[in-house]
């Protein structure tokens, strides 16, 4: 099991900022807890401000078959927005990033595990639920899933050719994010200071 509580709402409010926005949520597994209460009324407040495009609340993003139409049928919202804001677990907003890659795409919560039963997604997207979700620094591509040695402040050195020195056959994760950032023109972002891990937080949730 796990649960997703909202990002601090300053980050939110500052995601959205000066962009008109998309705002997505998914109700999840049932066994995912999802601060519904809480993100509507967040979402009132950006939604007063006039710069929301439209919203899609729906769940199990991480369904490839029915979330690629649904989104089709937001398209001309979505293609309005200068961002989307995905108030979901991390493997949700891994998917929405992989189908839109042109547009930017933010976690607005952030992910924790609990003991119990977890959801299998088909999805390749994995999120370790570390509480400290780095997606927006990276593109919308996990350091600590797709990199193997799961750095958040840059690549190894080690790669070579593009793949990973540890796994000959995996993509190297940190060429993964450069790319994407150059492609969102979001190159500054690596620029940010030095991330410290807190490697404390998914133990304080779970016990």
């Amino acid at each position: 099991m796990l649960i997703t509580e909202l990002k601090p709402m300053e980050t939110i409010a500052s995601l959205a900022e000066g962009k008109k926005v998309f705002l997505l949520n998914c109700l999840g597994c049932k066994e995912v807890h999802f601060p519904e209460k809480e993100a509507a009324k967040l979402q009132e407040e950006l939604a007063a401000k006039g710069n929301v495009t439209g919203v899609l609340t729906t769940d199990y993003i991480c369904n490839p078959e029915n979330m690629k139409l649904r989104l089709q049928s937001h398209a001309e919202e979505i293609k309005a927005a200068d961002a989307v804001l995905v108030f979901s677990c991390g493997v949700g907003v891994q998917t929405i990033a992989a189908y839109l890659e042109d547009k930017k795409v933010y976690a607005c919560c952030d992910t924790y595990p609990l003991p119990g039963f977890q959801g299998v997604t088909p999805l390749e997207y994995k999120c370790d639920q570390c509480g400290e979700c780095y997606l927006n620094l990276t593109g919308g591509i996990c350091p600590i899933t797709a990199c193997s040695k799961s750095l958040v402040n840059g690549q190894c050195g080690g790669s070579k050719n593009g793949m990973c020195e540890v796994d000959p056959e995996m993509e190297c994760g940190w060429e993964r994010i450069y790319r994407r950032l150059k492609q969102l023109g979001r190159l500054d972002a690596l620029k940010c200071p030095t991330q410290v891990r807190n490697f404390a937080t998914d133990d304080e949730v779970s016990n």
